[in-house]
């Protein structure tokens, strides 16, 4: 099909990764998909747990991800210079 991109959808996170800041990408029940990024805290019995930067829990069961990665930490806020 010409002009259509296609992505390969990959699931690169283990439970070797819990402690790691995870992106995963799920599909919910409507279809869509979502995306959820934070601290992988657990992954027990199909769930992983995520930590979003703003504190919130997410439960992800594992049979909905259809993409996920390690990637690197939030970086340090950039400081601002000091007026002279």
């Amino acid at each position: 099909m010409p002009g259509r991109i296609g992505a390969r959808l990959v699931v690169s996170v283990t439970p070797a990764d819990v402690g790691e800041r995870v992106s995963l990408r799920r599909r919910l029940p409507t279809g869509e998909y979502s995306d959820v990024v934070g601290v992988l805290e657990s992954w027990s019995g199909g769930l992983l747990r995520v930590r979003r930067r703003g504190g919130e829990l997410v439960d992800v069961a594992e049979s909905v991800v259809v993409a996920g990665k390690v990637v690197p930490p939030i970086p340090p806020p950039k400081r601002r210079p000091r007026p002279e």
